[in-house]
């Protein structure tokens, strides 16, 4: 199923075997070099204030009008996942980042993202720029995610199909002869 990211924050996580509310899903975890999702942040309330921890995309069991995760006990801080470590410590977003052409065009920032709920990959980008929506970006076009900038490709140049002259006067004189024939008849 594909989602868009801004309709899935905040939504309820809850364990598999009871249904229990867990948390509420928050920022995903995206690899800036595969576009892959490895997991998102957890907002867990406590009796005085909440915490803010880490939910694997692995420990993902279903995605409908909730998240569900295999139990409580898969979600813990995020420096504990030994293997994420250079992913946090790489300075490079996708969200939140800006986008440029390779010619330098600003596109805006990457405000949404759209992924594949079973894969966990992220398939479009959607810039914005001040108040107005950008065209969405297919991840195939991005070409390098920088610490200043995404990267993508320029779009194709519109060519126009320049106009005949002789192709026009054989259709009008075509149009001519089936007046004249009688076959139409100007009313």
């Amino acid at each position: 199923m594909q989602v868009r990211f801004s309709t899935c924050r905040g939504m309820a996580v809850v364990e598999e075997e009871n249904g229990e509310f867990v948390g509420a899903l928050g920022d995903p975890l995206i690899h800036p070099d595969t576009g892959f999702i490895e997991g998102f942040s957890v907002w867990v309330s406590g009796i005085l204030r909440s915490e803010e921890v880490f939910c694997s995309g692995q420990d993902i069991l279903r995605w409908g009008m909730v998240v569900t995760v295999r139990h409580r006990g898969v979600l813990g801080p995020v420096a504990d996942c030994v293997r994420l470590q250079p992913l946090l410590e790489d300075p490079r977003t996708v969200l939140r980042q800006r986008i440029r052409t390779e010619n330098g065009k600003e596109r805006g920032k990457c405000a949404d993202i759209q992924f594949d709920t079973e894969a966990l990959r992220v398939t479009w980008l959607f810039p914005r720029k001040f108040l107005k929506w950008g065209i969405a970006i297919p991840l195939s076009e991005v070409l390098e995610v920088r610490e200043d900038a995404i990267i993508v490709r320029d779009p194709p140049a519109m060519q126009e199909e320049p106009v005949h002259p002789v192709r026009a006067v054989k259709a009008l004189e075509a149009i001519q002869d089936i007046a004249d024939s009688g076959v139409a008849r100007p009313s």
